[in-house]
């Protein structure tokens, strides 16, 4: 298959040639009241539950890195362009285009789609076998938060060691921190660290923030700032991109 290189000038042809089967919308989840009332506070959440792909556009700030993501949201394949590399995941394995020594990381499987799931807390907590609870309110850099743990089943595609806290600005209800530990691709787990939410911005209803920051956490306070990405031209899609776009180009390789 010759490579593909993605960008969002070519989203409407991806557009035009994707699967034209329309399964229609799912029975929504059962969901407690209070992180309904979350959800609700972000927008039209069902149109995401709902959606079959998903496309953004983020800049990684420092670097100035763009990196073009497209993803089927119900497989979860997904390709990630940037200039200098391509990562994927075909529903099977992670590859990476030209060759390994592309991509810096440490690790496909644990990088591929990280920031899809960040970017898009707090809708993935509506998929199967994560359980959301309201629990103890939580204080961080002196402001009391209502807080909700995600907890996963063992079966589910997240790794059940994962932990992620929602502190949700309590006039808004929208999500403005997330508290998270996740297993690196060793196994080692990693201190808490804080992903700040801000800059919401509204893609047909739904609310999803233009600006994600990492920070260490110490005291109960945010303290150094680990990384940051801006995040544009968020679209969802009511058709599945065709899976041909998350195929192993013939110069790229298979790797974790």
């Amino acid at each position: 298959m010759q490579k593909l290189t993605l960008t969002f000038a070519s989203l409407l042809l991806l557009v035009s040639i994707i699967s034209c089967q329309n399964k229609g919308e799912k029975a929504l989840p059962e969901l407690s009241p209070e992180f309904t009332a979350v959800l609700e506070a972000h927008g039209e959440w069902q149109k995401w539950y709902n959606a079959k792909a998903e496309s953004y556009a983020m800049i990684h700030e420092g670097v100035m890195i763009e990196e073009n993501a497209f993803i089927n949201l119900e497989s979860r394949k997904i390709r990630l362009s940037t200039t200098d590399f391509e990562i994927g995941f075909d529903g099977y394995q992670t590859w990476v285009s030209p060759n390994r020594e592309a991509y810096s990381g440490e690790s496909l499987k644990f990088y591929h789609n990280l920031y899809f799931y960040f970017f898009n807390i707090p809708y993935v907590f509506t998929d199967q076998g994560v359980t959301v609870e309201k629990v103890e309110d939580k204080s961080l850099n002196g402001k009391k938060y209502p807080t909700f743990q995600a907890k996963f089943d063992a079966n589910t595609a997240s790794n059940p060691k994962n932990q992620y806290f929602m502190l949700v600005n309590p006039e808004t209800n929208r999500l403005e921190y997330v508290l998270y530990t996740v297993p690196s691709y060793d196994g080692e787990v990693p201190p808490f660290s804080a992903l700040k939410y801000e800059d919401y911005r509204d893609s047909n209803g739904v609310f999803f923030p233009r600006i994600l920051t990492g920070y260490t956490i110490e005291n109960d306070s945010t303290k150094i700032l680990k990384y940051q990405v801006t995040i544009a031209d968020a679209l969802l899609l009511d058709e599945e991109f065709d899976s041909e776009i998350f195929e192993k180009p013939k110069d790229g390789v298979y790797a974790d």
